[in-house]
């Protein structure tokens, strides 16, 4: 605390290394307020109170990152190094952030949501597989790049896309071109550079396996028409079906009633007079 509070006589002083946002170990931006300087008429409250002010309450770094400022604005720096899931620690006011070049596999719901600055998110050269609908929720207004190249990606929910305005870049992943991407393709804003690195890893028909997926669309192909066609020749089917299970009913039904008719005609009931007149002939005999 001695230290905290040397200066010249009569005066007390803030130390540089407290006005940075990781101590004197990192190079940071001083802040204005921890450099006052404190005559002897301050009070202890006051002193203690430009000492809080030092603390990067909110705003500290992760530990696997490195946190910069540019222009202004803060860029949390996590490249390279091994994470394997998004930081919950970065802070709120990051305006670009990345994690390119780690093993990263996920992207959960509302990973990023916590932070309405963020501009910029680069998850290139990762690993990812899945994207929750929800990802993007909080971010995905303000939002204006967002590089995915370089993953694992089949496939994406168009839902976590809905709201996003940012430039996306899909290149290098391991496409199923269908239905799902080609309206995902529609709505979303693609990076005019990164569009022809979208390649068919799979695909419903295997002429175009391996092409990118502008070129099978140019060529006239219309992914999203397959499932309607198998959707609608099921209908078909189901009703075919109903209908000649209905028909058979009735031609079951018609056949047993004549056959029931026909053999009242051949076969008639003796009738109770008859059989009374009949069995007094009998006696009589």
């Amino acid at each position: 605390m001695a230290e905290a509070l040397q200066g010249r006589t009569g005066t007390l002083l803030v130390p540089r290394s407290c006005c940075h946002a990781r101590g004197a170990a990192r190079g940071r931006a001083q802040l204005p307020a921890c450099r006052m300087t404190l005559t002897s008429t301050t009070s202890v409250a006051q002193a203690f109170f430009c000492l809080l002010l030092c603390i990067p309450w909110g705003s500290s770094c992760p530990r696997s990152c490195r946190c910069t400022e540019r222009a202004g604005a803060k860029a949390v720096l996590c490249s390279s190094q091994h994470l394997q899931e998004i930081p919950k620690d970065i802070p709120r006011d990051a305006v670009l952030l990345k994690l390119d070049a780690n093993s990263i596999t996920r992207i959960p719901s509302n990973a990023f949501r916590h932070l309405s600055h963020l501009r910029e998110i680069d998850l290139s050269g990762n690993a990812i597989e899945h994207i929750d609908r929800a990802a993007f929720r909080g971010v995905a207004a303000g939002l204006r790049s967002l590089d995915l190249s370089g993953n694992r990606i089949r496939s994406i929910p168009k839902e976590a896309l809905l709201a996003l305005r940012a430039k996306l870049r899909l290149a290098n992943n391991p496409w199923h071109c269908g239905c799902a991407l080609q309206e995902v393709l529609g709505e979303a804003r693609l990076d005019p550079d990164s569009v022809r690195g979208i390649t068919c890893h799979t695909a419903p028909r295997h002429e175009y396996v391996g092409k990118p997926l502008l070129q099978a669309l140019d060529s006239g192909a219309n992914f999203c028409s397959v499932p309607r066609r198998s959707t609608d020749v099921a209908m078909l089917l189901t009703m075919f079906g109903w209908f000649a299970m209905l028909a058979a009913y009735v031609i079951c039904y018609v056949r047993h009633n004549r056959e029931r008719s026909r053999g009242h005609r051949e076969h008639p009931r003796a009738l109770p007079g008859t059989r009374g007149r009949a069995e007094s002939s009998s006696t009589a005999l």
